[in-house]
């Protein structure tokens, strides 16, 4: 089974992404399952399971989406291999540009939405800076020049990736990003396999349901800004 994480801020079309190439692996007599990762509430599962996917979907609720994700990846795969899937597709929850959901050996791709602005690309960590494969939706509403500099910034941001562009309502790129995820390494198992990068990290009280704000209320991992001055 070809194992694929797929990753990107809210709202960027990622479920169009998995959706319409799902489509064209299907096609090839492959079987294509889903694992939707989501923090409180998500409806794409109806949408993959109107595409005649088999989907699971995994709600983090208070928990970080990425800690959240890589307790039960591991699981995902099993499940994946029960249901005799050729390709389990992992989609994120995409709620920070720190997120980290990337794992070494497993084919990781980005989606990004090019009216995000043309900073974005560079504001973005791990998820698309250690990404093999960045996808670019929603080209089709700006100019040349405005889709040629954005993807120069995704170039900066990540000069090893494989970009391109993606259109969400009629599929365009679809068959281009099959290729890439046919050319996903075979994974058995995930024990022991190792993030590419860690997640975002914090202990403290408000981890675990503190809601006062002071000094007193904050102990454990607590990064604090230089403001350049004393209070009086």
């Amino acid at each position: 089974m070809r194992l694929i994480t797929v990753a990107g801020p809210p709202s960027v079309g990622k479920t169009s992404v998995v959706v319409k190439t799902a489509r064209i692996l299907a096609g090839s007599e492959r079987r294509v399952g889903i694992v939707k990762f989501d923090s409180l509430n998500t409806s794409d599962d109806e949408v993959y399971q109107r595409a005649g996917l088999p989907v699971k979907v995994g709600l983090a609720g208070s928990v970080c989406p990425d800690h959240f994700f890589v307790s039960n990846i591991d699981d995902c795969v099993s499940w994946g291999r029960r249901a005799a899937l050729d390709f389990l597709i992992a989609e994120s929850a995409g709620l920070c540009n720190r997120c980290s959901p990337h794992i070494q050996g497993v084919l990781a791709v980005c989606v990004i939405d090019n009216l995000s602005g043309v900073h974005t690309p560079r504001k973005i960590g791990p998820m698309l800076k250690l990404a093999d494969v960045v996808v670019i939706t929603k080209g089709d509403i700006v100019s040349q020049a405005e889709r040629e500099v954005f993807s120069f910034n995704v170039r900066q941001a990540n000069p090893r990736a494989v970009i391109l562009f993606f259109n969400g309502i009629t599929g365009q790129g679809a068959a281009e990003l099959g290729y890439h995820l046919d050319q996903a390494p075979v994974i058995h198992e995930l024990e022991g396999s190792r993030l590419r990068f860690p997640m975002p990290s914090a202990v403290c009280p408000y981890c675990i349901g503190e809601t006062i704000i002071g000094q007193d209320h904050q102990r454990g991992n607590v990064r604090k800004m230089a403001l350049g001055d004393k209070p009086a």
